[in-house]
């Protein structure tokens, strides 16, 4: 089973465990997107590190993965974030990662996409723990 790392604000949120995330309003339970959101949970932080000079919406994408992770959120906004996290922390995309400047490039349009999209979900609450939770990393953002 994959680590969970529990930060300082996830009860406050009321944040779901990964096959949660993955499951509709009547308990019908999507494997595949359980197992994304399993790796999501497990990876975001180490790659938010990696990618936070490159991506300027950081804070946005933050605030997208506690809107992804929290119980009031409605499934179909879950998946649809969870499914643009997942391809922001996998290895294996369009333009790899590690090529400096370009690597984060479909990252991010498929990010701001999902973002767009879900806007109206992610609420001053997440922006909030967003914004305490790249202070706790350390990691600092250029707006």
């Amino acid at each position: 089973m994959a680590q969970m790392h529990k930060h300082y604000d996830e009860d406050e949120l009321e944040l779901l465990p990964p096959e949660k995330v993955a499951e509709d309003e009547s308990g019908h339970r999507d494997a595949k997107a359980a197992r994304k959101a399993g790796k999501v949970r497990d990876k975001f932080w180490s790659v938010m590190k990696k990618a936070a000079r490159q991506i300027p919406i950081m804070e946005d994408v933050v605030a997208g993965y506690y809107c992804a992770f929290d119980a009031k959120t409605p499934f179909k906004v879950r998946l649809t974030l969870i499914g643009a996290l997942a391809y922001f922390v996998m290895p294996i995309d369009f333009i790899p990662d590690v090529i400096l400047g370009v690597g984060f490039g479909d990252d991010l349009a498929i990010l701001a996409a999902a973002l767009k999209t879900v806007h109206a979900h992610i609420t001053p609450e997440h922006r909030l723990h967003a914004k305490q939770a790249l202070s706790e990393h350390d990691i600092h953002v250029e707006r």
